[in-house]
């Protein structure tokens, strides 16, 4: 048998304890989350690895996010709620967020090992950092304050 992820089986025992329970909005949200981990499954033709299903869940969060965002504009609070209740399942699964102080450092020891001395060296700066704070950091975040210190040792 393929070989599953310790996270994809928390998510996996997760489940089956709220159906245990009979938490219908619970069980819906990690359904959701399992038919998205399956979606790739078969795009790949491979069992995923712990990064993949991070990158899964971070996109799975982010668009519960820009949703609660539309839906607030709209008015729709009743589907803000249920939106927000799949968030926070989803959010269970996800590593905890990096702080401003932790992204700052992150980023300085990556600008450091590829010895980057300008904006020119951004790209070579987002590919050290980015796998290391995958699922902590949003990319916009990171490459913000990767900018913010290029930009400042600029000779």
């Amino acid at each position: 048998m393929a070989e599953v992820s310790t996270l994809e089986q928390r998510i996996d025992g997760a489940l089956t304890q709220a159906m245990k329970a009979r938490d219908a909005a619970r069980v819906a949200a990690l359904r959701n989350v399992r038919a998205e981990l399956q979606r790739r499954r078969i795009e790949k033709r491979a069992p995923l690895g712990e990064d993949e299903v991070l990158a899964a869940l971070g996109t799975l969060a982010k668009q519960r996010r820009e949703s609660i965002a539309q839906f607030r504009a709209a008015g729709r609070e009743d589907l803000v709620a249920k939106e927000e209740a799949d968030l926070a399942v989803i959010e269970e699964f996800l590593p905890a967020p990096l702080s401003e102080e932790e992204l700052r450092a992150e980023a300085a020891r990556a600008v450091e090992e590829v010895g980057a001395t300008g904006p020119r060296d951004m790209g070579r700066v987002m590919k050290v950092l980015m796998p290391r704070v995958r699922g902590r950091a949003a990319g916009g975040r990171v490459s913000a304050r990767v900018r913010e210190l290029l930009a400042g040792e600029r000779s």
